[in-house]
């Protein structure tokens, strides 16, 4: 005797009731069968959509045709016939120090690498409170750069003086110059506030190059105008870590995949909104700037003004306190980034090495503008010491042309 499913035992009771309930039976078939063949139909269609290709299984759905750094940096080198490498091996090291940085950053606190409620600070070279973390990023930093064996200075805001590597007899002399910030912002960290790395990179001037020669000689590679860097970037450590850099042919955006290790193109050919009505500026340093500028954010924050002509709405302000997290957001949001000149600064707060140049590098090859109080561009100006200073206006290039225009007709 055949075995009867319990299904079938139920279908066979139902049918032995009488005629009526078998009919009711063939209906619901129908119905069952009627939605079986629209759900294949819909599955079908959901599967022939774009949507449902990347649904369809977990495989599709990841793009494994990533562009890292590290294959950025060698597909572009190969545009250029005498390249050497160096440069390469540079950037690599750079992209090592930004890893590290950023982890010790996550777990700062945990390790007591920030000074909550900690007086034992010092002072670094530019005035400026030093930290734990502060020390420890620039030993990163030193370290990683030292052992790439293709930088002959470096200069950091935490070192008083430039420090010299000494080259290794017979090496290849297409080695170059090092500027950074280790961490832009630290004073945030107690408050977990996004922080970041900044850095402008040049080539050794040829009769600089010989292994011992005078230090004095060799401070003439990093004091020049902004024009002479061949590179220039910033990390910035937050939610996510990302990094943004020039080589003067556009700016590439890359985002720190933590599993990977790897930081990927997510950014490209980034370019800044020609307007946006935000302005960036610690007011609480107005008293002490000078009347002009007090004048041109009046006008910004006023709706009937000539400057808001066209947008018929006030400037609103958002500002960080941390330089690399509001200029990140101006590039990708648009406005203006300001540190003016006030009486406690005379010369401005920014160092032009290693802030003022890579951002207005930056800034310029995404397609904004840079500029000091008094109009000047960044990339114009020239140090005469390693540690000088300036006062910047960065951003959009119709809302930085409101400024120039309104000193101009001062």
């Amino acid at each position: 005797m055949p075995t009867v499913s319990p299904l079938q035992h139920n279908t066979f009771a139902i049918d032995s009731d009488n005629e009526s309930t078998k009919s009711q039976l063939n209906n619901l078939k129908k119905k069952i069968s009627s939605s079986k063949e629209s759900e294949r139909f819909k599955s079908q269609l959901n599967e022939s959509s774009p949507a449902g290709r990347r649904n369809s299984s977990s495989s599709e759905s990841i793009d494994t045709d990533i562009i890292t750094l590290s294959r950025f940096i060698i597909e572009n080198q190969r545009n250029f016939q005498n390249a050497k490498g160096n440069l390469t091996l540079l950037l690599n090291a750079l992209q090592f120090a930004f890893k590290f940085i950023s982890q010790t950053i996550r777990k700062a606190e945990l390790v007591n690498l920030i000074n909550v409620q900690n007086h034992s600070i010092s002072i670094n070279s530019t005035g400026d409170v030093q930290k734990k973390l502060d020390i420890l990023s620039d030993e990163i930093f030193l370290n990683a750069m030292k052992s790439c064996g293709v930088v002959k200075i470096l200069v950091s805001e935490e070192q008083e003086d430039l420090i010299i590597f000494n080259t290794v007899e017979g090496e290849d002399e297409t080695s170059y110059a090092v500027c950074c910030d280790p961490i832009d912002g630290s004073s945030n960290l107690d408050a977990g506030v996004a922080v970041g790395t900044i850095v402008s990179i040049f080539k050794i001037l040829p009769e600089t190059k010989a292994k011992y020669a005078d230090p004095n000689e060799l401070t003439k590679n990093v004091l020049r105008t902004g024009h002479d860097m061949v590179a220039a970037c910033y990390a910035m450590y937050g939610a996510s870590t990302h990094l943004f850099i020039t080589f003067g042919d556009g700016v590439d955006g890359f985002t720190l995949d933590n599993n990977l290790g790897e930081f990927i193109l997510t950014q490209p050919n980034l370019k800044i909104p020609e307007q946006r009505s935000i302005y960036s500026i610690n007011e609480g340093n107005g008293y002490n700037w000078d009347e002009s500028i007090l004048e041109f954010l009046k006008f910004l924050k006023d709706p009937k003004s000539e400057m808001n002509k066209s947008t018929k709405s006030p400037y609103t302000a958002r500002y960080i306190g941390s330089m690399v997290a509001d200029v990140h957001r101006t590039f990708l949001y648009g406005g203006i980034f300001s540190y003016p000149c006030d009486k406690k600064n005379p010369n401005g707060k920014l160092r032009l090495l290693y802030e003022a140049f890579p951002m207005a590098f930056l800034m310029e090859q995404a397609g904004g503008k840079a500029v000091n109080d008094f109009g000047e561009r960044i990339l114009d100006l020239k140090p005469t010491h390693i540690h000088d200073k300036s006062s910047i206006w960065l951003g959009s290039t119709d809302d930085i042309d409101k400024y120039l225009k309104f000193i101009h007709d001062k």
